[in-house]
């Protein structure tokens, strides 16, 4: 299954590490630090349309959404028999 980010991008579901809030996560300094470095190294893909709300760990990128981590997670919990494995 796949998971919808926004702009009609999609991404595996099995490649999800974790669905983060960005407003929430930007209050720790290391996860500040952490999204900063990865956005200087070319690791995040903005799919956002520039409201980014949520963010998504994958091995190798991370995903900004304008749909919220309540949500996206919500869509993941309605397959949970291909969730298992993410």
């Amino acid at each position: 299954m796949f998971l919808h980010l926004g702009e009609g991008e999609m991404i595996p579901i099995k490649d999800i590490v974790l669905i983060g809030d960005l407003e929430s996560s930007s209050t720790s300094e290391i996860t500040r630090e952490f999204l900063n470095t990865a956005e200087e190294e070319g690791f995040i893909i903005d799919y956002s349309m520039g409201n980014p709300r949520s963010f998504v760990l994958t091995g190798e990128i991370i995903y900004l959404s304008m749909i919220s981590s309540t949500t996206l997670s919500k869509r993941i919990e309605q397959f949970p028999e291909n969730s298992e494995g993410a």
